[in-house]
């Protein structure tokens, strides 16, 4: 596993992308938008968080997001 760098900062703001270990021709994370949503607001509820923008392309998404 990689050993990331990380800044824990209550109330930072964090950039971040994720990307399918498949790309090329993946739509996993479009063809199960629903699925995503739901996983979202799952989590939201035992660690929130403010979502500011959120990019969901077919094979990758972005996300700002800030902490507590």
């Amino acid at each position: 596993m990689a050993n990331y760098r990380r800044a824990w900062c209550l109330g930072g703001t964090y950039f971040f992308t994720i990307n399918l270990l498949q790309r090329k021709n993946n739509t996993l994370l479009t063809s199960n938008i629903e699925h995503l949503r739901a996983v979202i607001k799952s989590v939201r509820q035992s660690h929130p968080f403010i979502i500011h923008s959120w990019v969901v392309l077919p094979d990758h998404m972005h996300c700002m997001i800030e902490l507590p």
